[in-house]
């Protein structure tokens, strides 16, 4: 019996130290690792998002953080019910305006104002989009997607074309394109949000005037036909003579096509679309979308994708919030610049280049240059007509020919004057 219980006593202390040295290994018995969940809609970016993750434990070893992100279009439903229950991420990727402010007023996104460096790292723009109307920061800005028009370098050489100074030249070099017998813009109709999203909203901001601009509209202050938006609207009228044969009917694809195939010399679009181009024959490049003449400072439509929340709930968060200010930080910066998926992009003011050269110019024009996000999405997408309706149906009602632009400014201030205050 004492035999047995001495084996049984050996066998008890070899488990105790086997365990003991399980927990010693992962860190978590003196406290010196601490583990860090992630939550994401991207399940596209494991692997880059992982890279990203270990540059940042170079700098913090004590911090692990494991990228666990749900299927998209789960995850807004699946985020709330985690952070309801108690099971949420330590950080998660936020939706931008009001789904993100949501969560935040729920209680389940900390209020990160104070945060250090967020007001160095990222300008007043670039916050708004996780941000409330007092400006308290519910997020962090993350990455984001940028807006200009692709052009094709050997044709601008044969042309002895240069950059557009402003909106007027940009219809000179469109015309001279054209009598050299190319499509000047490989933009159409055939897919009703391209000429909203990737040509109205890309050139919007240098008409508006950019971020303080459209909270003019949002504050009351200027009318939404006022001339600022008749203006934009003749700009997008001006564009039709520079369109392609049968554009009412052309996809996205066919102008993706057209630029492709060398036929078309220009293309207005975002920064997603990169690698659609990165084995065609010829050379090519970014453009800034072009001011009206006179302007006196020029933007960019560089829009919000994700912030980056804190769970207001979390076991760490002095362990959250070293990681949150080193994405905002240059090195944080220049991690997300290299790893992201091309065409998406750190939102922090940190200037950092990219491998990818394309994606570098786009990020380029940020600089010297205002920057905000699409016209509609912080205010103008909660009723019915959306101002993103209105503005694509103006949009297209221009091009076709079928309103004046006139027309098109009145019908997007009356849509919104049926639920939106500012416009009433």
């Amino acid at each position: 019996m004492k035999k047995v219980l001495s084996l049984l006593i050996v066998f008890l202390m070899a488990i105790s130290f086997s365990f003991a040295n399980g927990t010693q290994d992962s860190g978590s018995a003196d406290g010196d690792v601490v583990k860090l969940t992630m939550g994401s809609w991207r399940t596209d970016d494991v692997q880059q998002m992982k890279a990203v993750l270990q540059e940042f434990s170079k700098d913090y070893p004590n911090i692990e953080v494991d990228f666990q992100p749900t299927n998209p279009p789960d995850y807004n439903a699946t985020l709330r019910l985690q952070l309801a229950s108690g099971t949420g991420p330590d950080v998660m990727y936020a939706r931008s305006f009001a789904t993100g402010e949501e969560l935040f007023n729920d209680g389940f996104f900390a209020d990160v104002s104070d945060l250090e460096g967020i007001k160095d790292n990222y300008n007043e723009g670039t916050r708004a989009p996780w941000a409330t109307a007092d400006g308290t920061s519910f997020a962090i800005p993350f990455a984001a997607v940028s807006h200009g028009i692709y052009y094709n370098k050997d044709i601008f050489a044969e042309l002895n074309l240069s950059a557009p100074e402003n909106w007027d030249d940009f219809l000179n070099i469109c015309q001279t394109i054209k009598d050299a017998g190319y499509i000047p813009l490989a933009n159409a109709l055939g897919d009703e949000w391209d000429i909203a999203e990737v040509v109205f909203m890309s050139i919007a901001p240098n008409f508006i005037g950019g971020y303080e601009g459209r909270l003019a509209y949002d504050k009351g202050e200027k009318e939404f036909n006022g001339p600022e938006v008749v203006a934009l609207f003749e700009a997008m009228a001006s564009l039709t003579p520079y369109l392609p044969k049968g554009f009412e009917g052309l996809s996205y694809n066919d102008s993706n096509a057209l630029f492709a195939t060398g036929q078309a010399a220009m293309y207005f679009d975002g920064s997603w679309t990169i690698g659609t181009f990165k084995d065609v024959d010829f050379q090519w490049d970014i453009l800034p979308p072009p001011a009206p003449a006179g302007s006196s400072k020029e933007y960019i439509t560089f829009h919000a994708d994700a912030g980056m929340a804190m769970n207001a709930a979390t076991d760490h968060p002095e362990e959250v919030k070293l990681l949150l200010q080193w994405f905002g930080s240059k090195k944080g910066a220049e991690a997300l610049a290299a790893q992201l998926p091309t065409g998406f992009f750190p939102m922090s003011d940190n200037a950092v280049t990219i491998e990818d050269v394309h994606a570098n110019s786009f990020l380029a024009m940020n600089k010297g240059r205002g920057t905000d996000v699409r016209w509609p999405w912080p205010k103008l997408l909660g009723g019915e007509p959306s101002g993103y309706t209105l503005m694509m149906n103006g949009s297209i009602g221009v091009i076709n020919g079928t309103m004046t632009p006139a027309q098109a400014a009145d019908l997007l201030k009356d849509g919104l004057s049926t639920w939106y205050p500012p416009a009433q």
